[in-house]
């Protein structure tokens, strides 16, 4: 319930509030007129509508890959961005981008969530090789960290050679937002995510058994190895999705999966995955509110917003860990 009415809140000052604010009995009238209705139909139906569900399907996207990886990785901080698995979608879909403009050519939706799944996977290939290696989580995050800075200076080394019309579009998309998004994306973000959380819930009762320790889930028929690819891809597509159209985007995955065990004081998958999902969005709707609104018409880094909130509740779980209240 708590959720549901922040949701439908964060949904009314999405649409109501912006450079050009609209009053609900317009909101009400554009709505069912639909997108012809003159100008404010079209900042509603072609701008912020777009854009208010694009932060709430890859919001929730991120959240749940994010709560998969800390299952995966039986560590309260992994996610896809510490682990730099966001990062590395970034470094691929970045080297694509810059090619399909100097070959002048159009980047379509399915070319960007390859190329992010490719580096998705790249990265989660190498902290997987890394895990095998290192015994302490501790070292494991720091390597994903130090993964992450990698792909990101490459990054940025690899922008700087960009055509200086096309720099400061790649720059505002490596820095994170949901500015640009259009019902076309919006349908493709709908179906590729919602197909992957299916899956993702049709885990549930592997994930279950998975949290009571590797040899319990094979004592009751778990295929782990078969489990564990399962679990990787379905985290590895899900932040690609959310980096191909929104760009990197921090601590989002981290944050909200501690939020929800927190406010439905549970483990449990058939709980944590939709809670997650919608708390995501609920974050995501939040965050992008504030970056658009408060400086407005300069708009923040959405990963910056996400940063200042999300950041505090990973240090407070840390210190709650390391004062052995959980």
């Amino acid at each position: 319930m708590i959720l549901a009415a922040a949701l439908a809140v964060l949904l009314y000052l999405n649409l109501t509030i912006g450079s050009v604010p609209l009053p609900l009995a317009e909101i009400l009238k554009t709505l069912r007129e639909g997108p012809s209705s003159g100008t404010y139909g079209s900042i509603i139906w072609e701008i912020r509508m777009p854009r208010m569900f694009a932060a709430l399907i890859l919001g929730g996207a991120l959240a749940v890959s994010g709560f998969l990886l800390q299952t995966f990785f039986a560590n309260p901080i992994a996610g896809p961005f510490v682990l730099g698995i966001s990062s590395g979608a970034k470094l691929v879909l970045s080297i694509v981008m810059i090619g399909s403009m100097v070959a002048g050519r159009t980047l379509h939706s399915a070319a960007m969530i390859g190329a992010a799944f490719i580096g998705a996977l790249m990265s989660m290939l190498i902290i997987l090789v890394i895990s095998g290696r290192v015994k302490k989580m501790s070292v494991l995050v720091i390597c994903g960290i130090m993964i992450g800075y990698v792909c990101s200076a490459v990054t940025d080394f690899l922008v700087s050679f960009a055509d200086d019309s096309n720099i400061v579009n790649l720059h505002n998309w490596s820095m994170g937002s949901f500015s640009g998004s259009n019902w076309s994306h919006v349908g493709v973000m709908a179906s590729l995510g919602g197909i992957s959380l299916l899956l993702a819930f049709l885990l549930s009762k592997p994930i279950t058994a998975y949290q009571l320790g590797e040899r319990y889930a094979v004592s009751v028929g778990v295929n782990v190895k078969r489990f564990r690819v399962e679990l990787i891809l379905l985290s590895s597509v899900l932040s690609a999705l959310v980096t191909a159209y929104a760009g990197p985007v921090s601590f989002v995955g981290i944050a909200v999966p501690h939020l929800m065990r927190g406010l439905f004081r549970t483990t449990k998958p058939h709980v944590m995955i939709p809670g997650c999902f919608l708390g995501g969005g609920v974050f995501c709707l939040f965050a992008d509110l504030i970056a658009r609104t408060m400086f407005a018409p300069t708009e923040l880094n959405l990963s910056s917003v996400t940063a200042v909130f999300g950041a505090p509740v990973v240090i407070w779980t840390m210190l709650r860990r390391r004062g052995g209240r959980v």
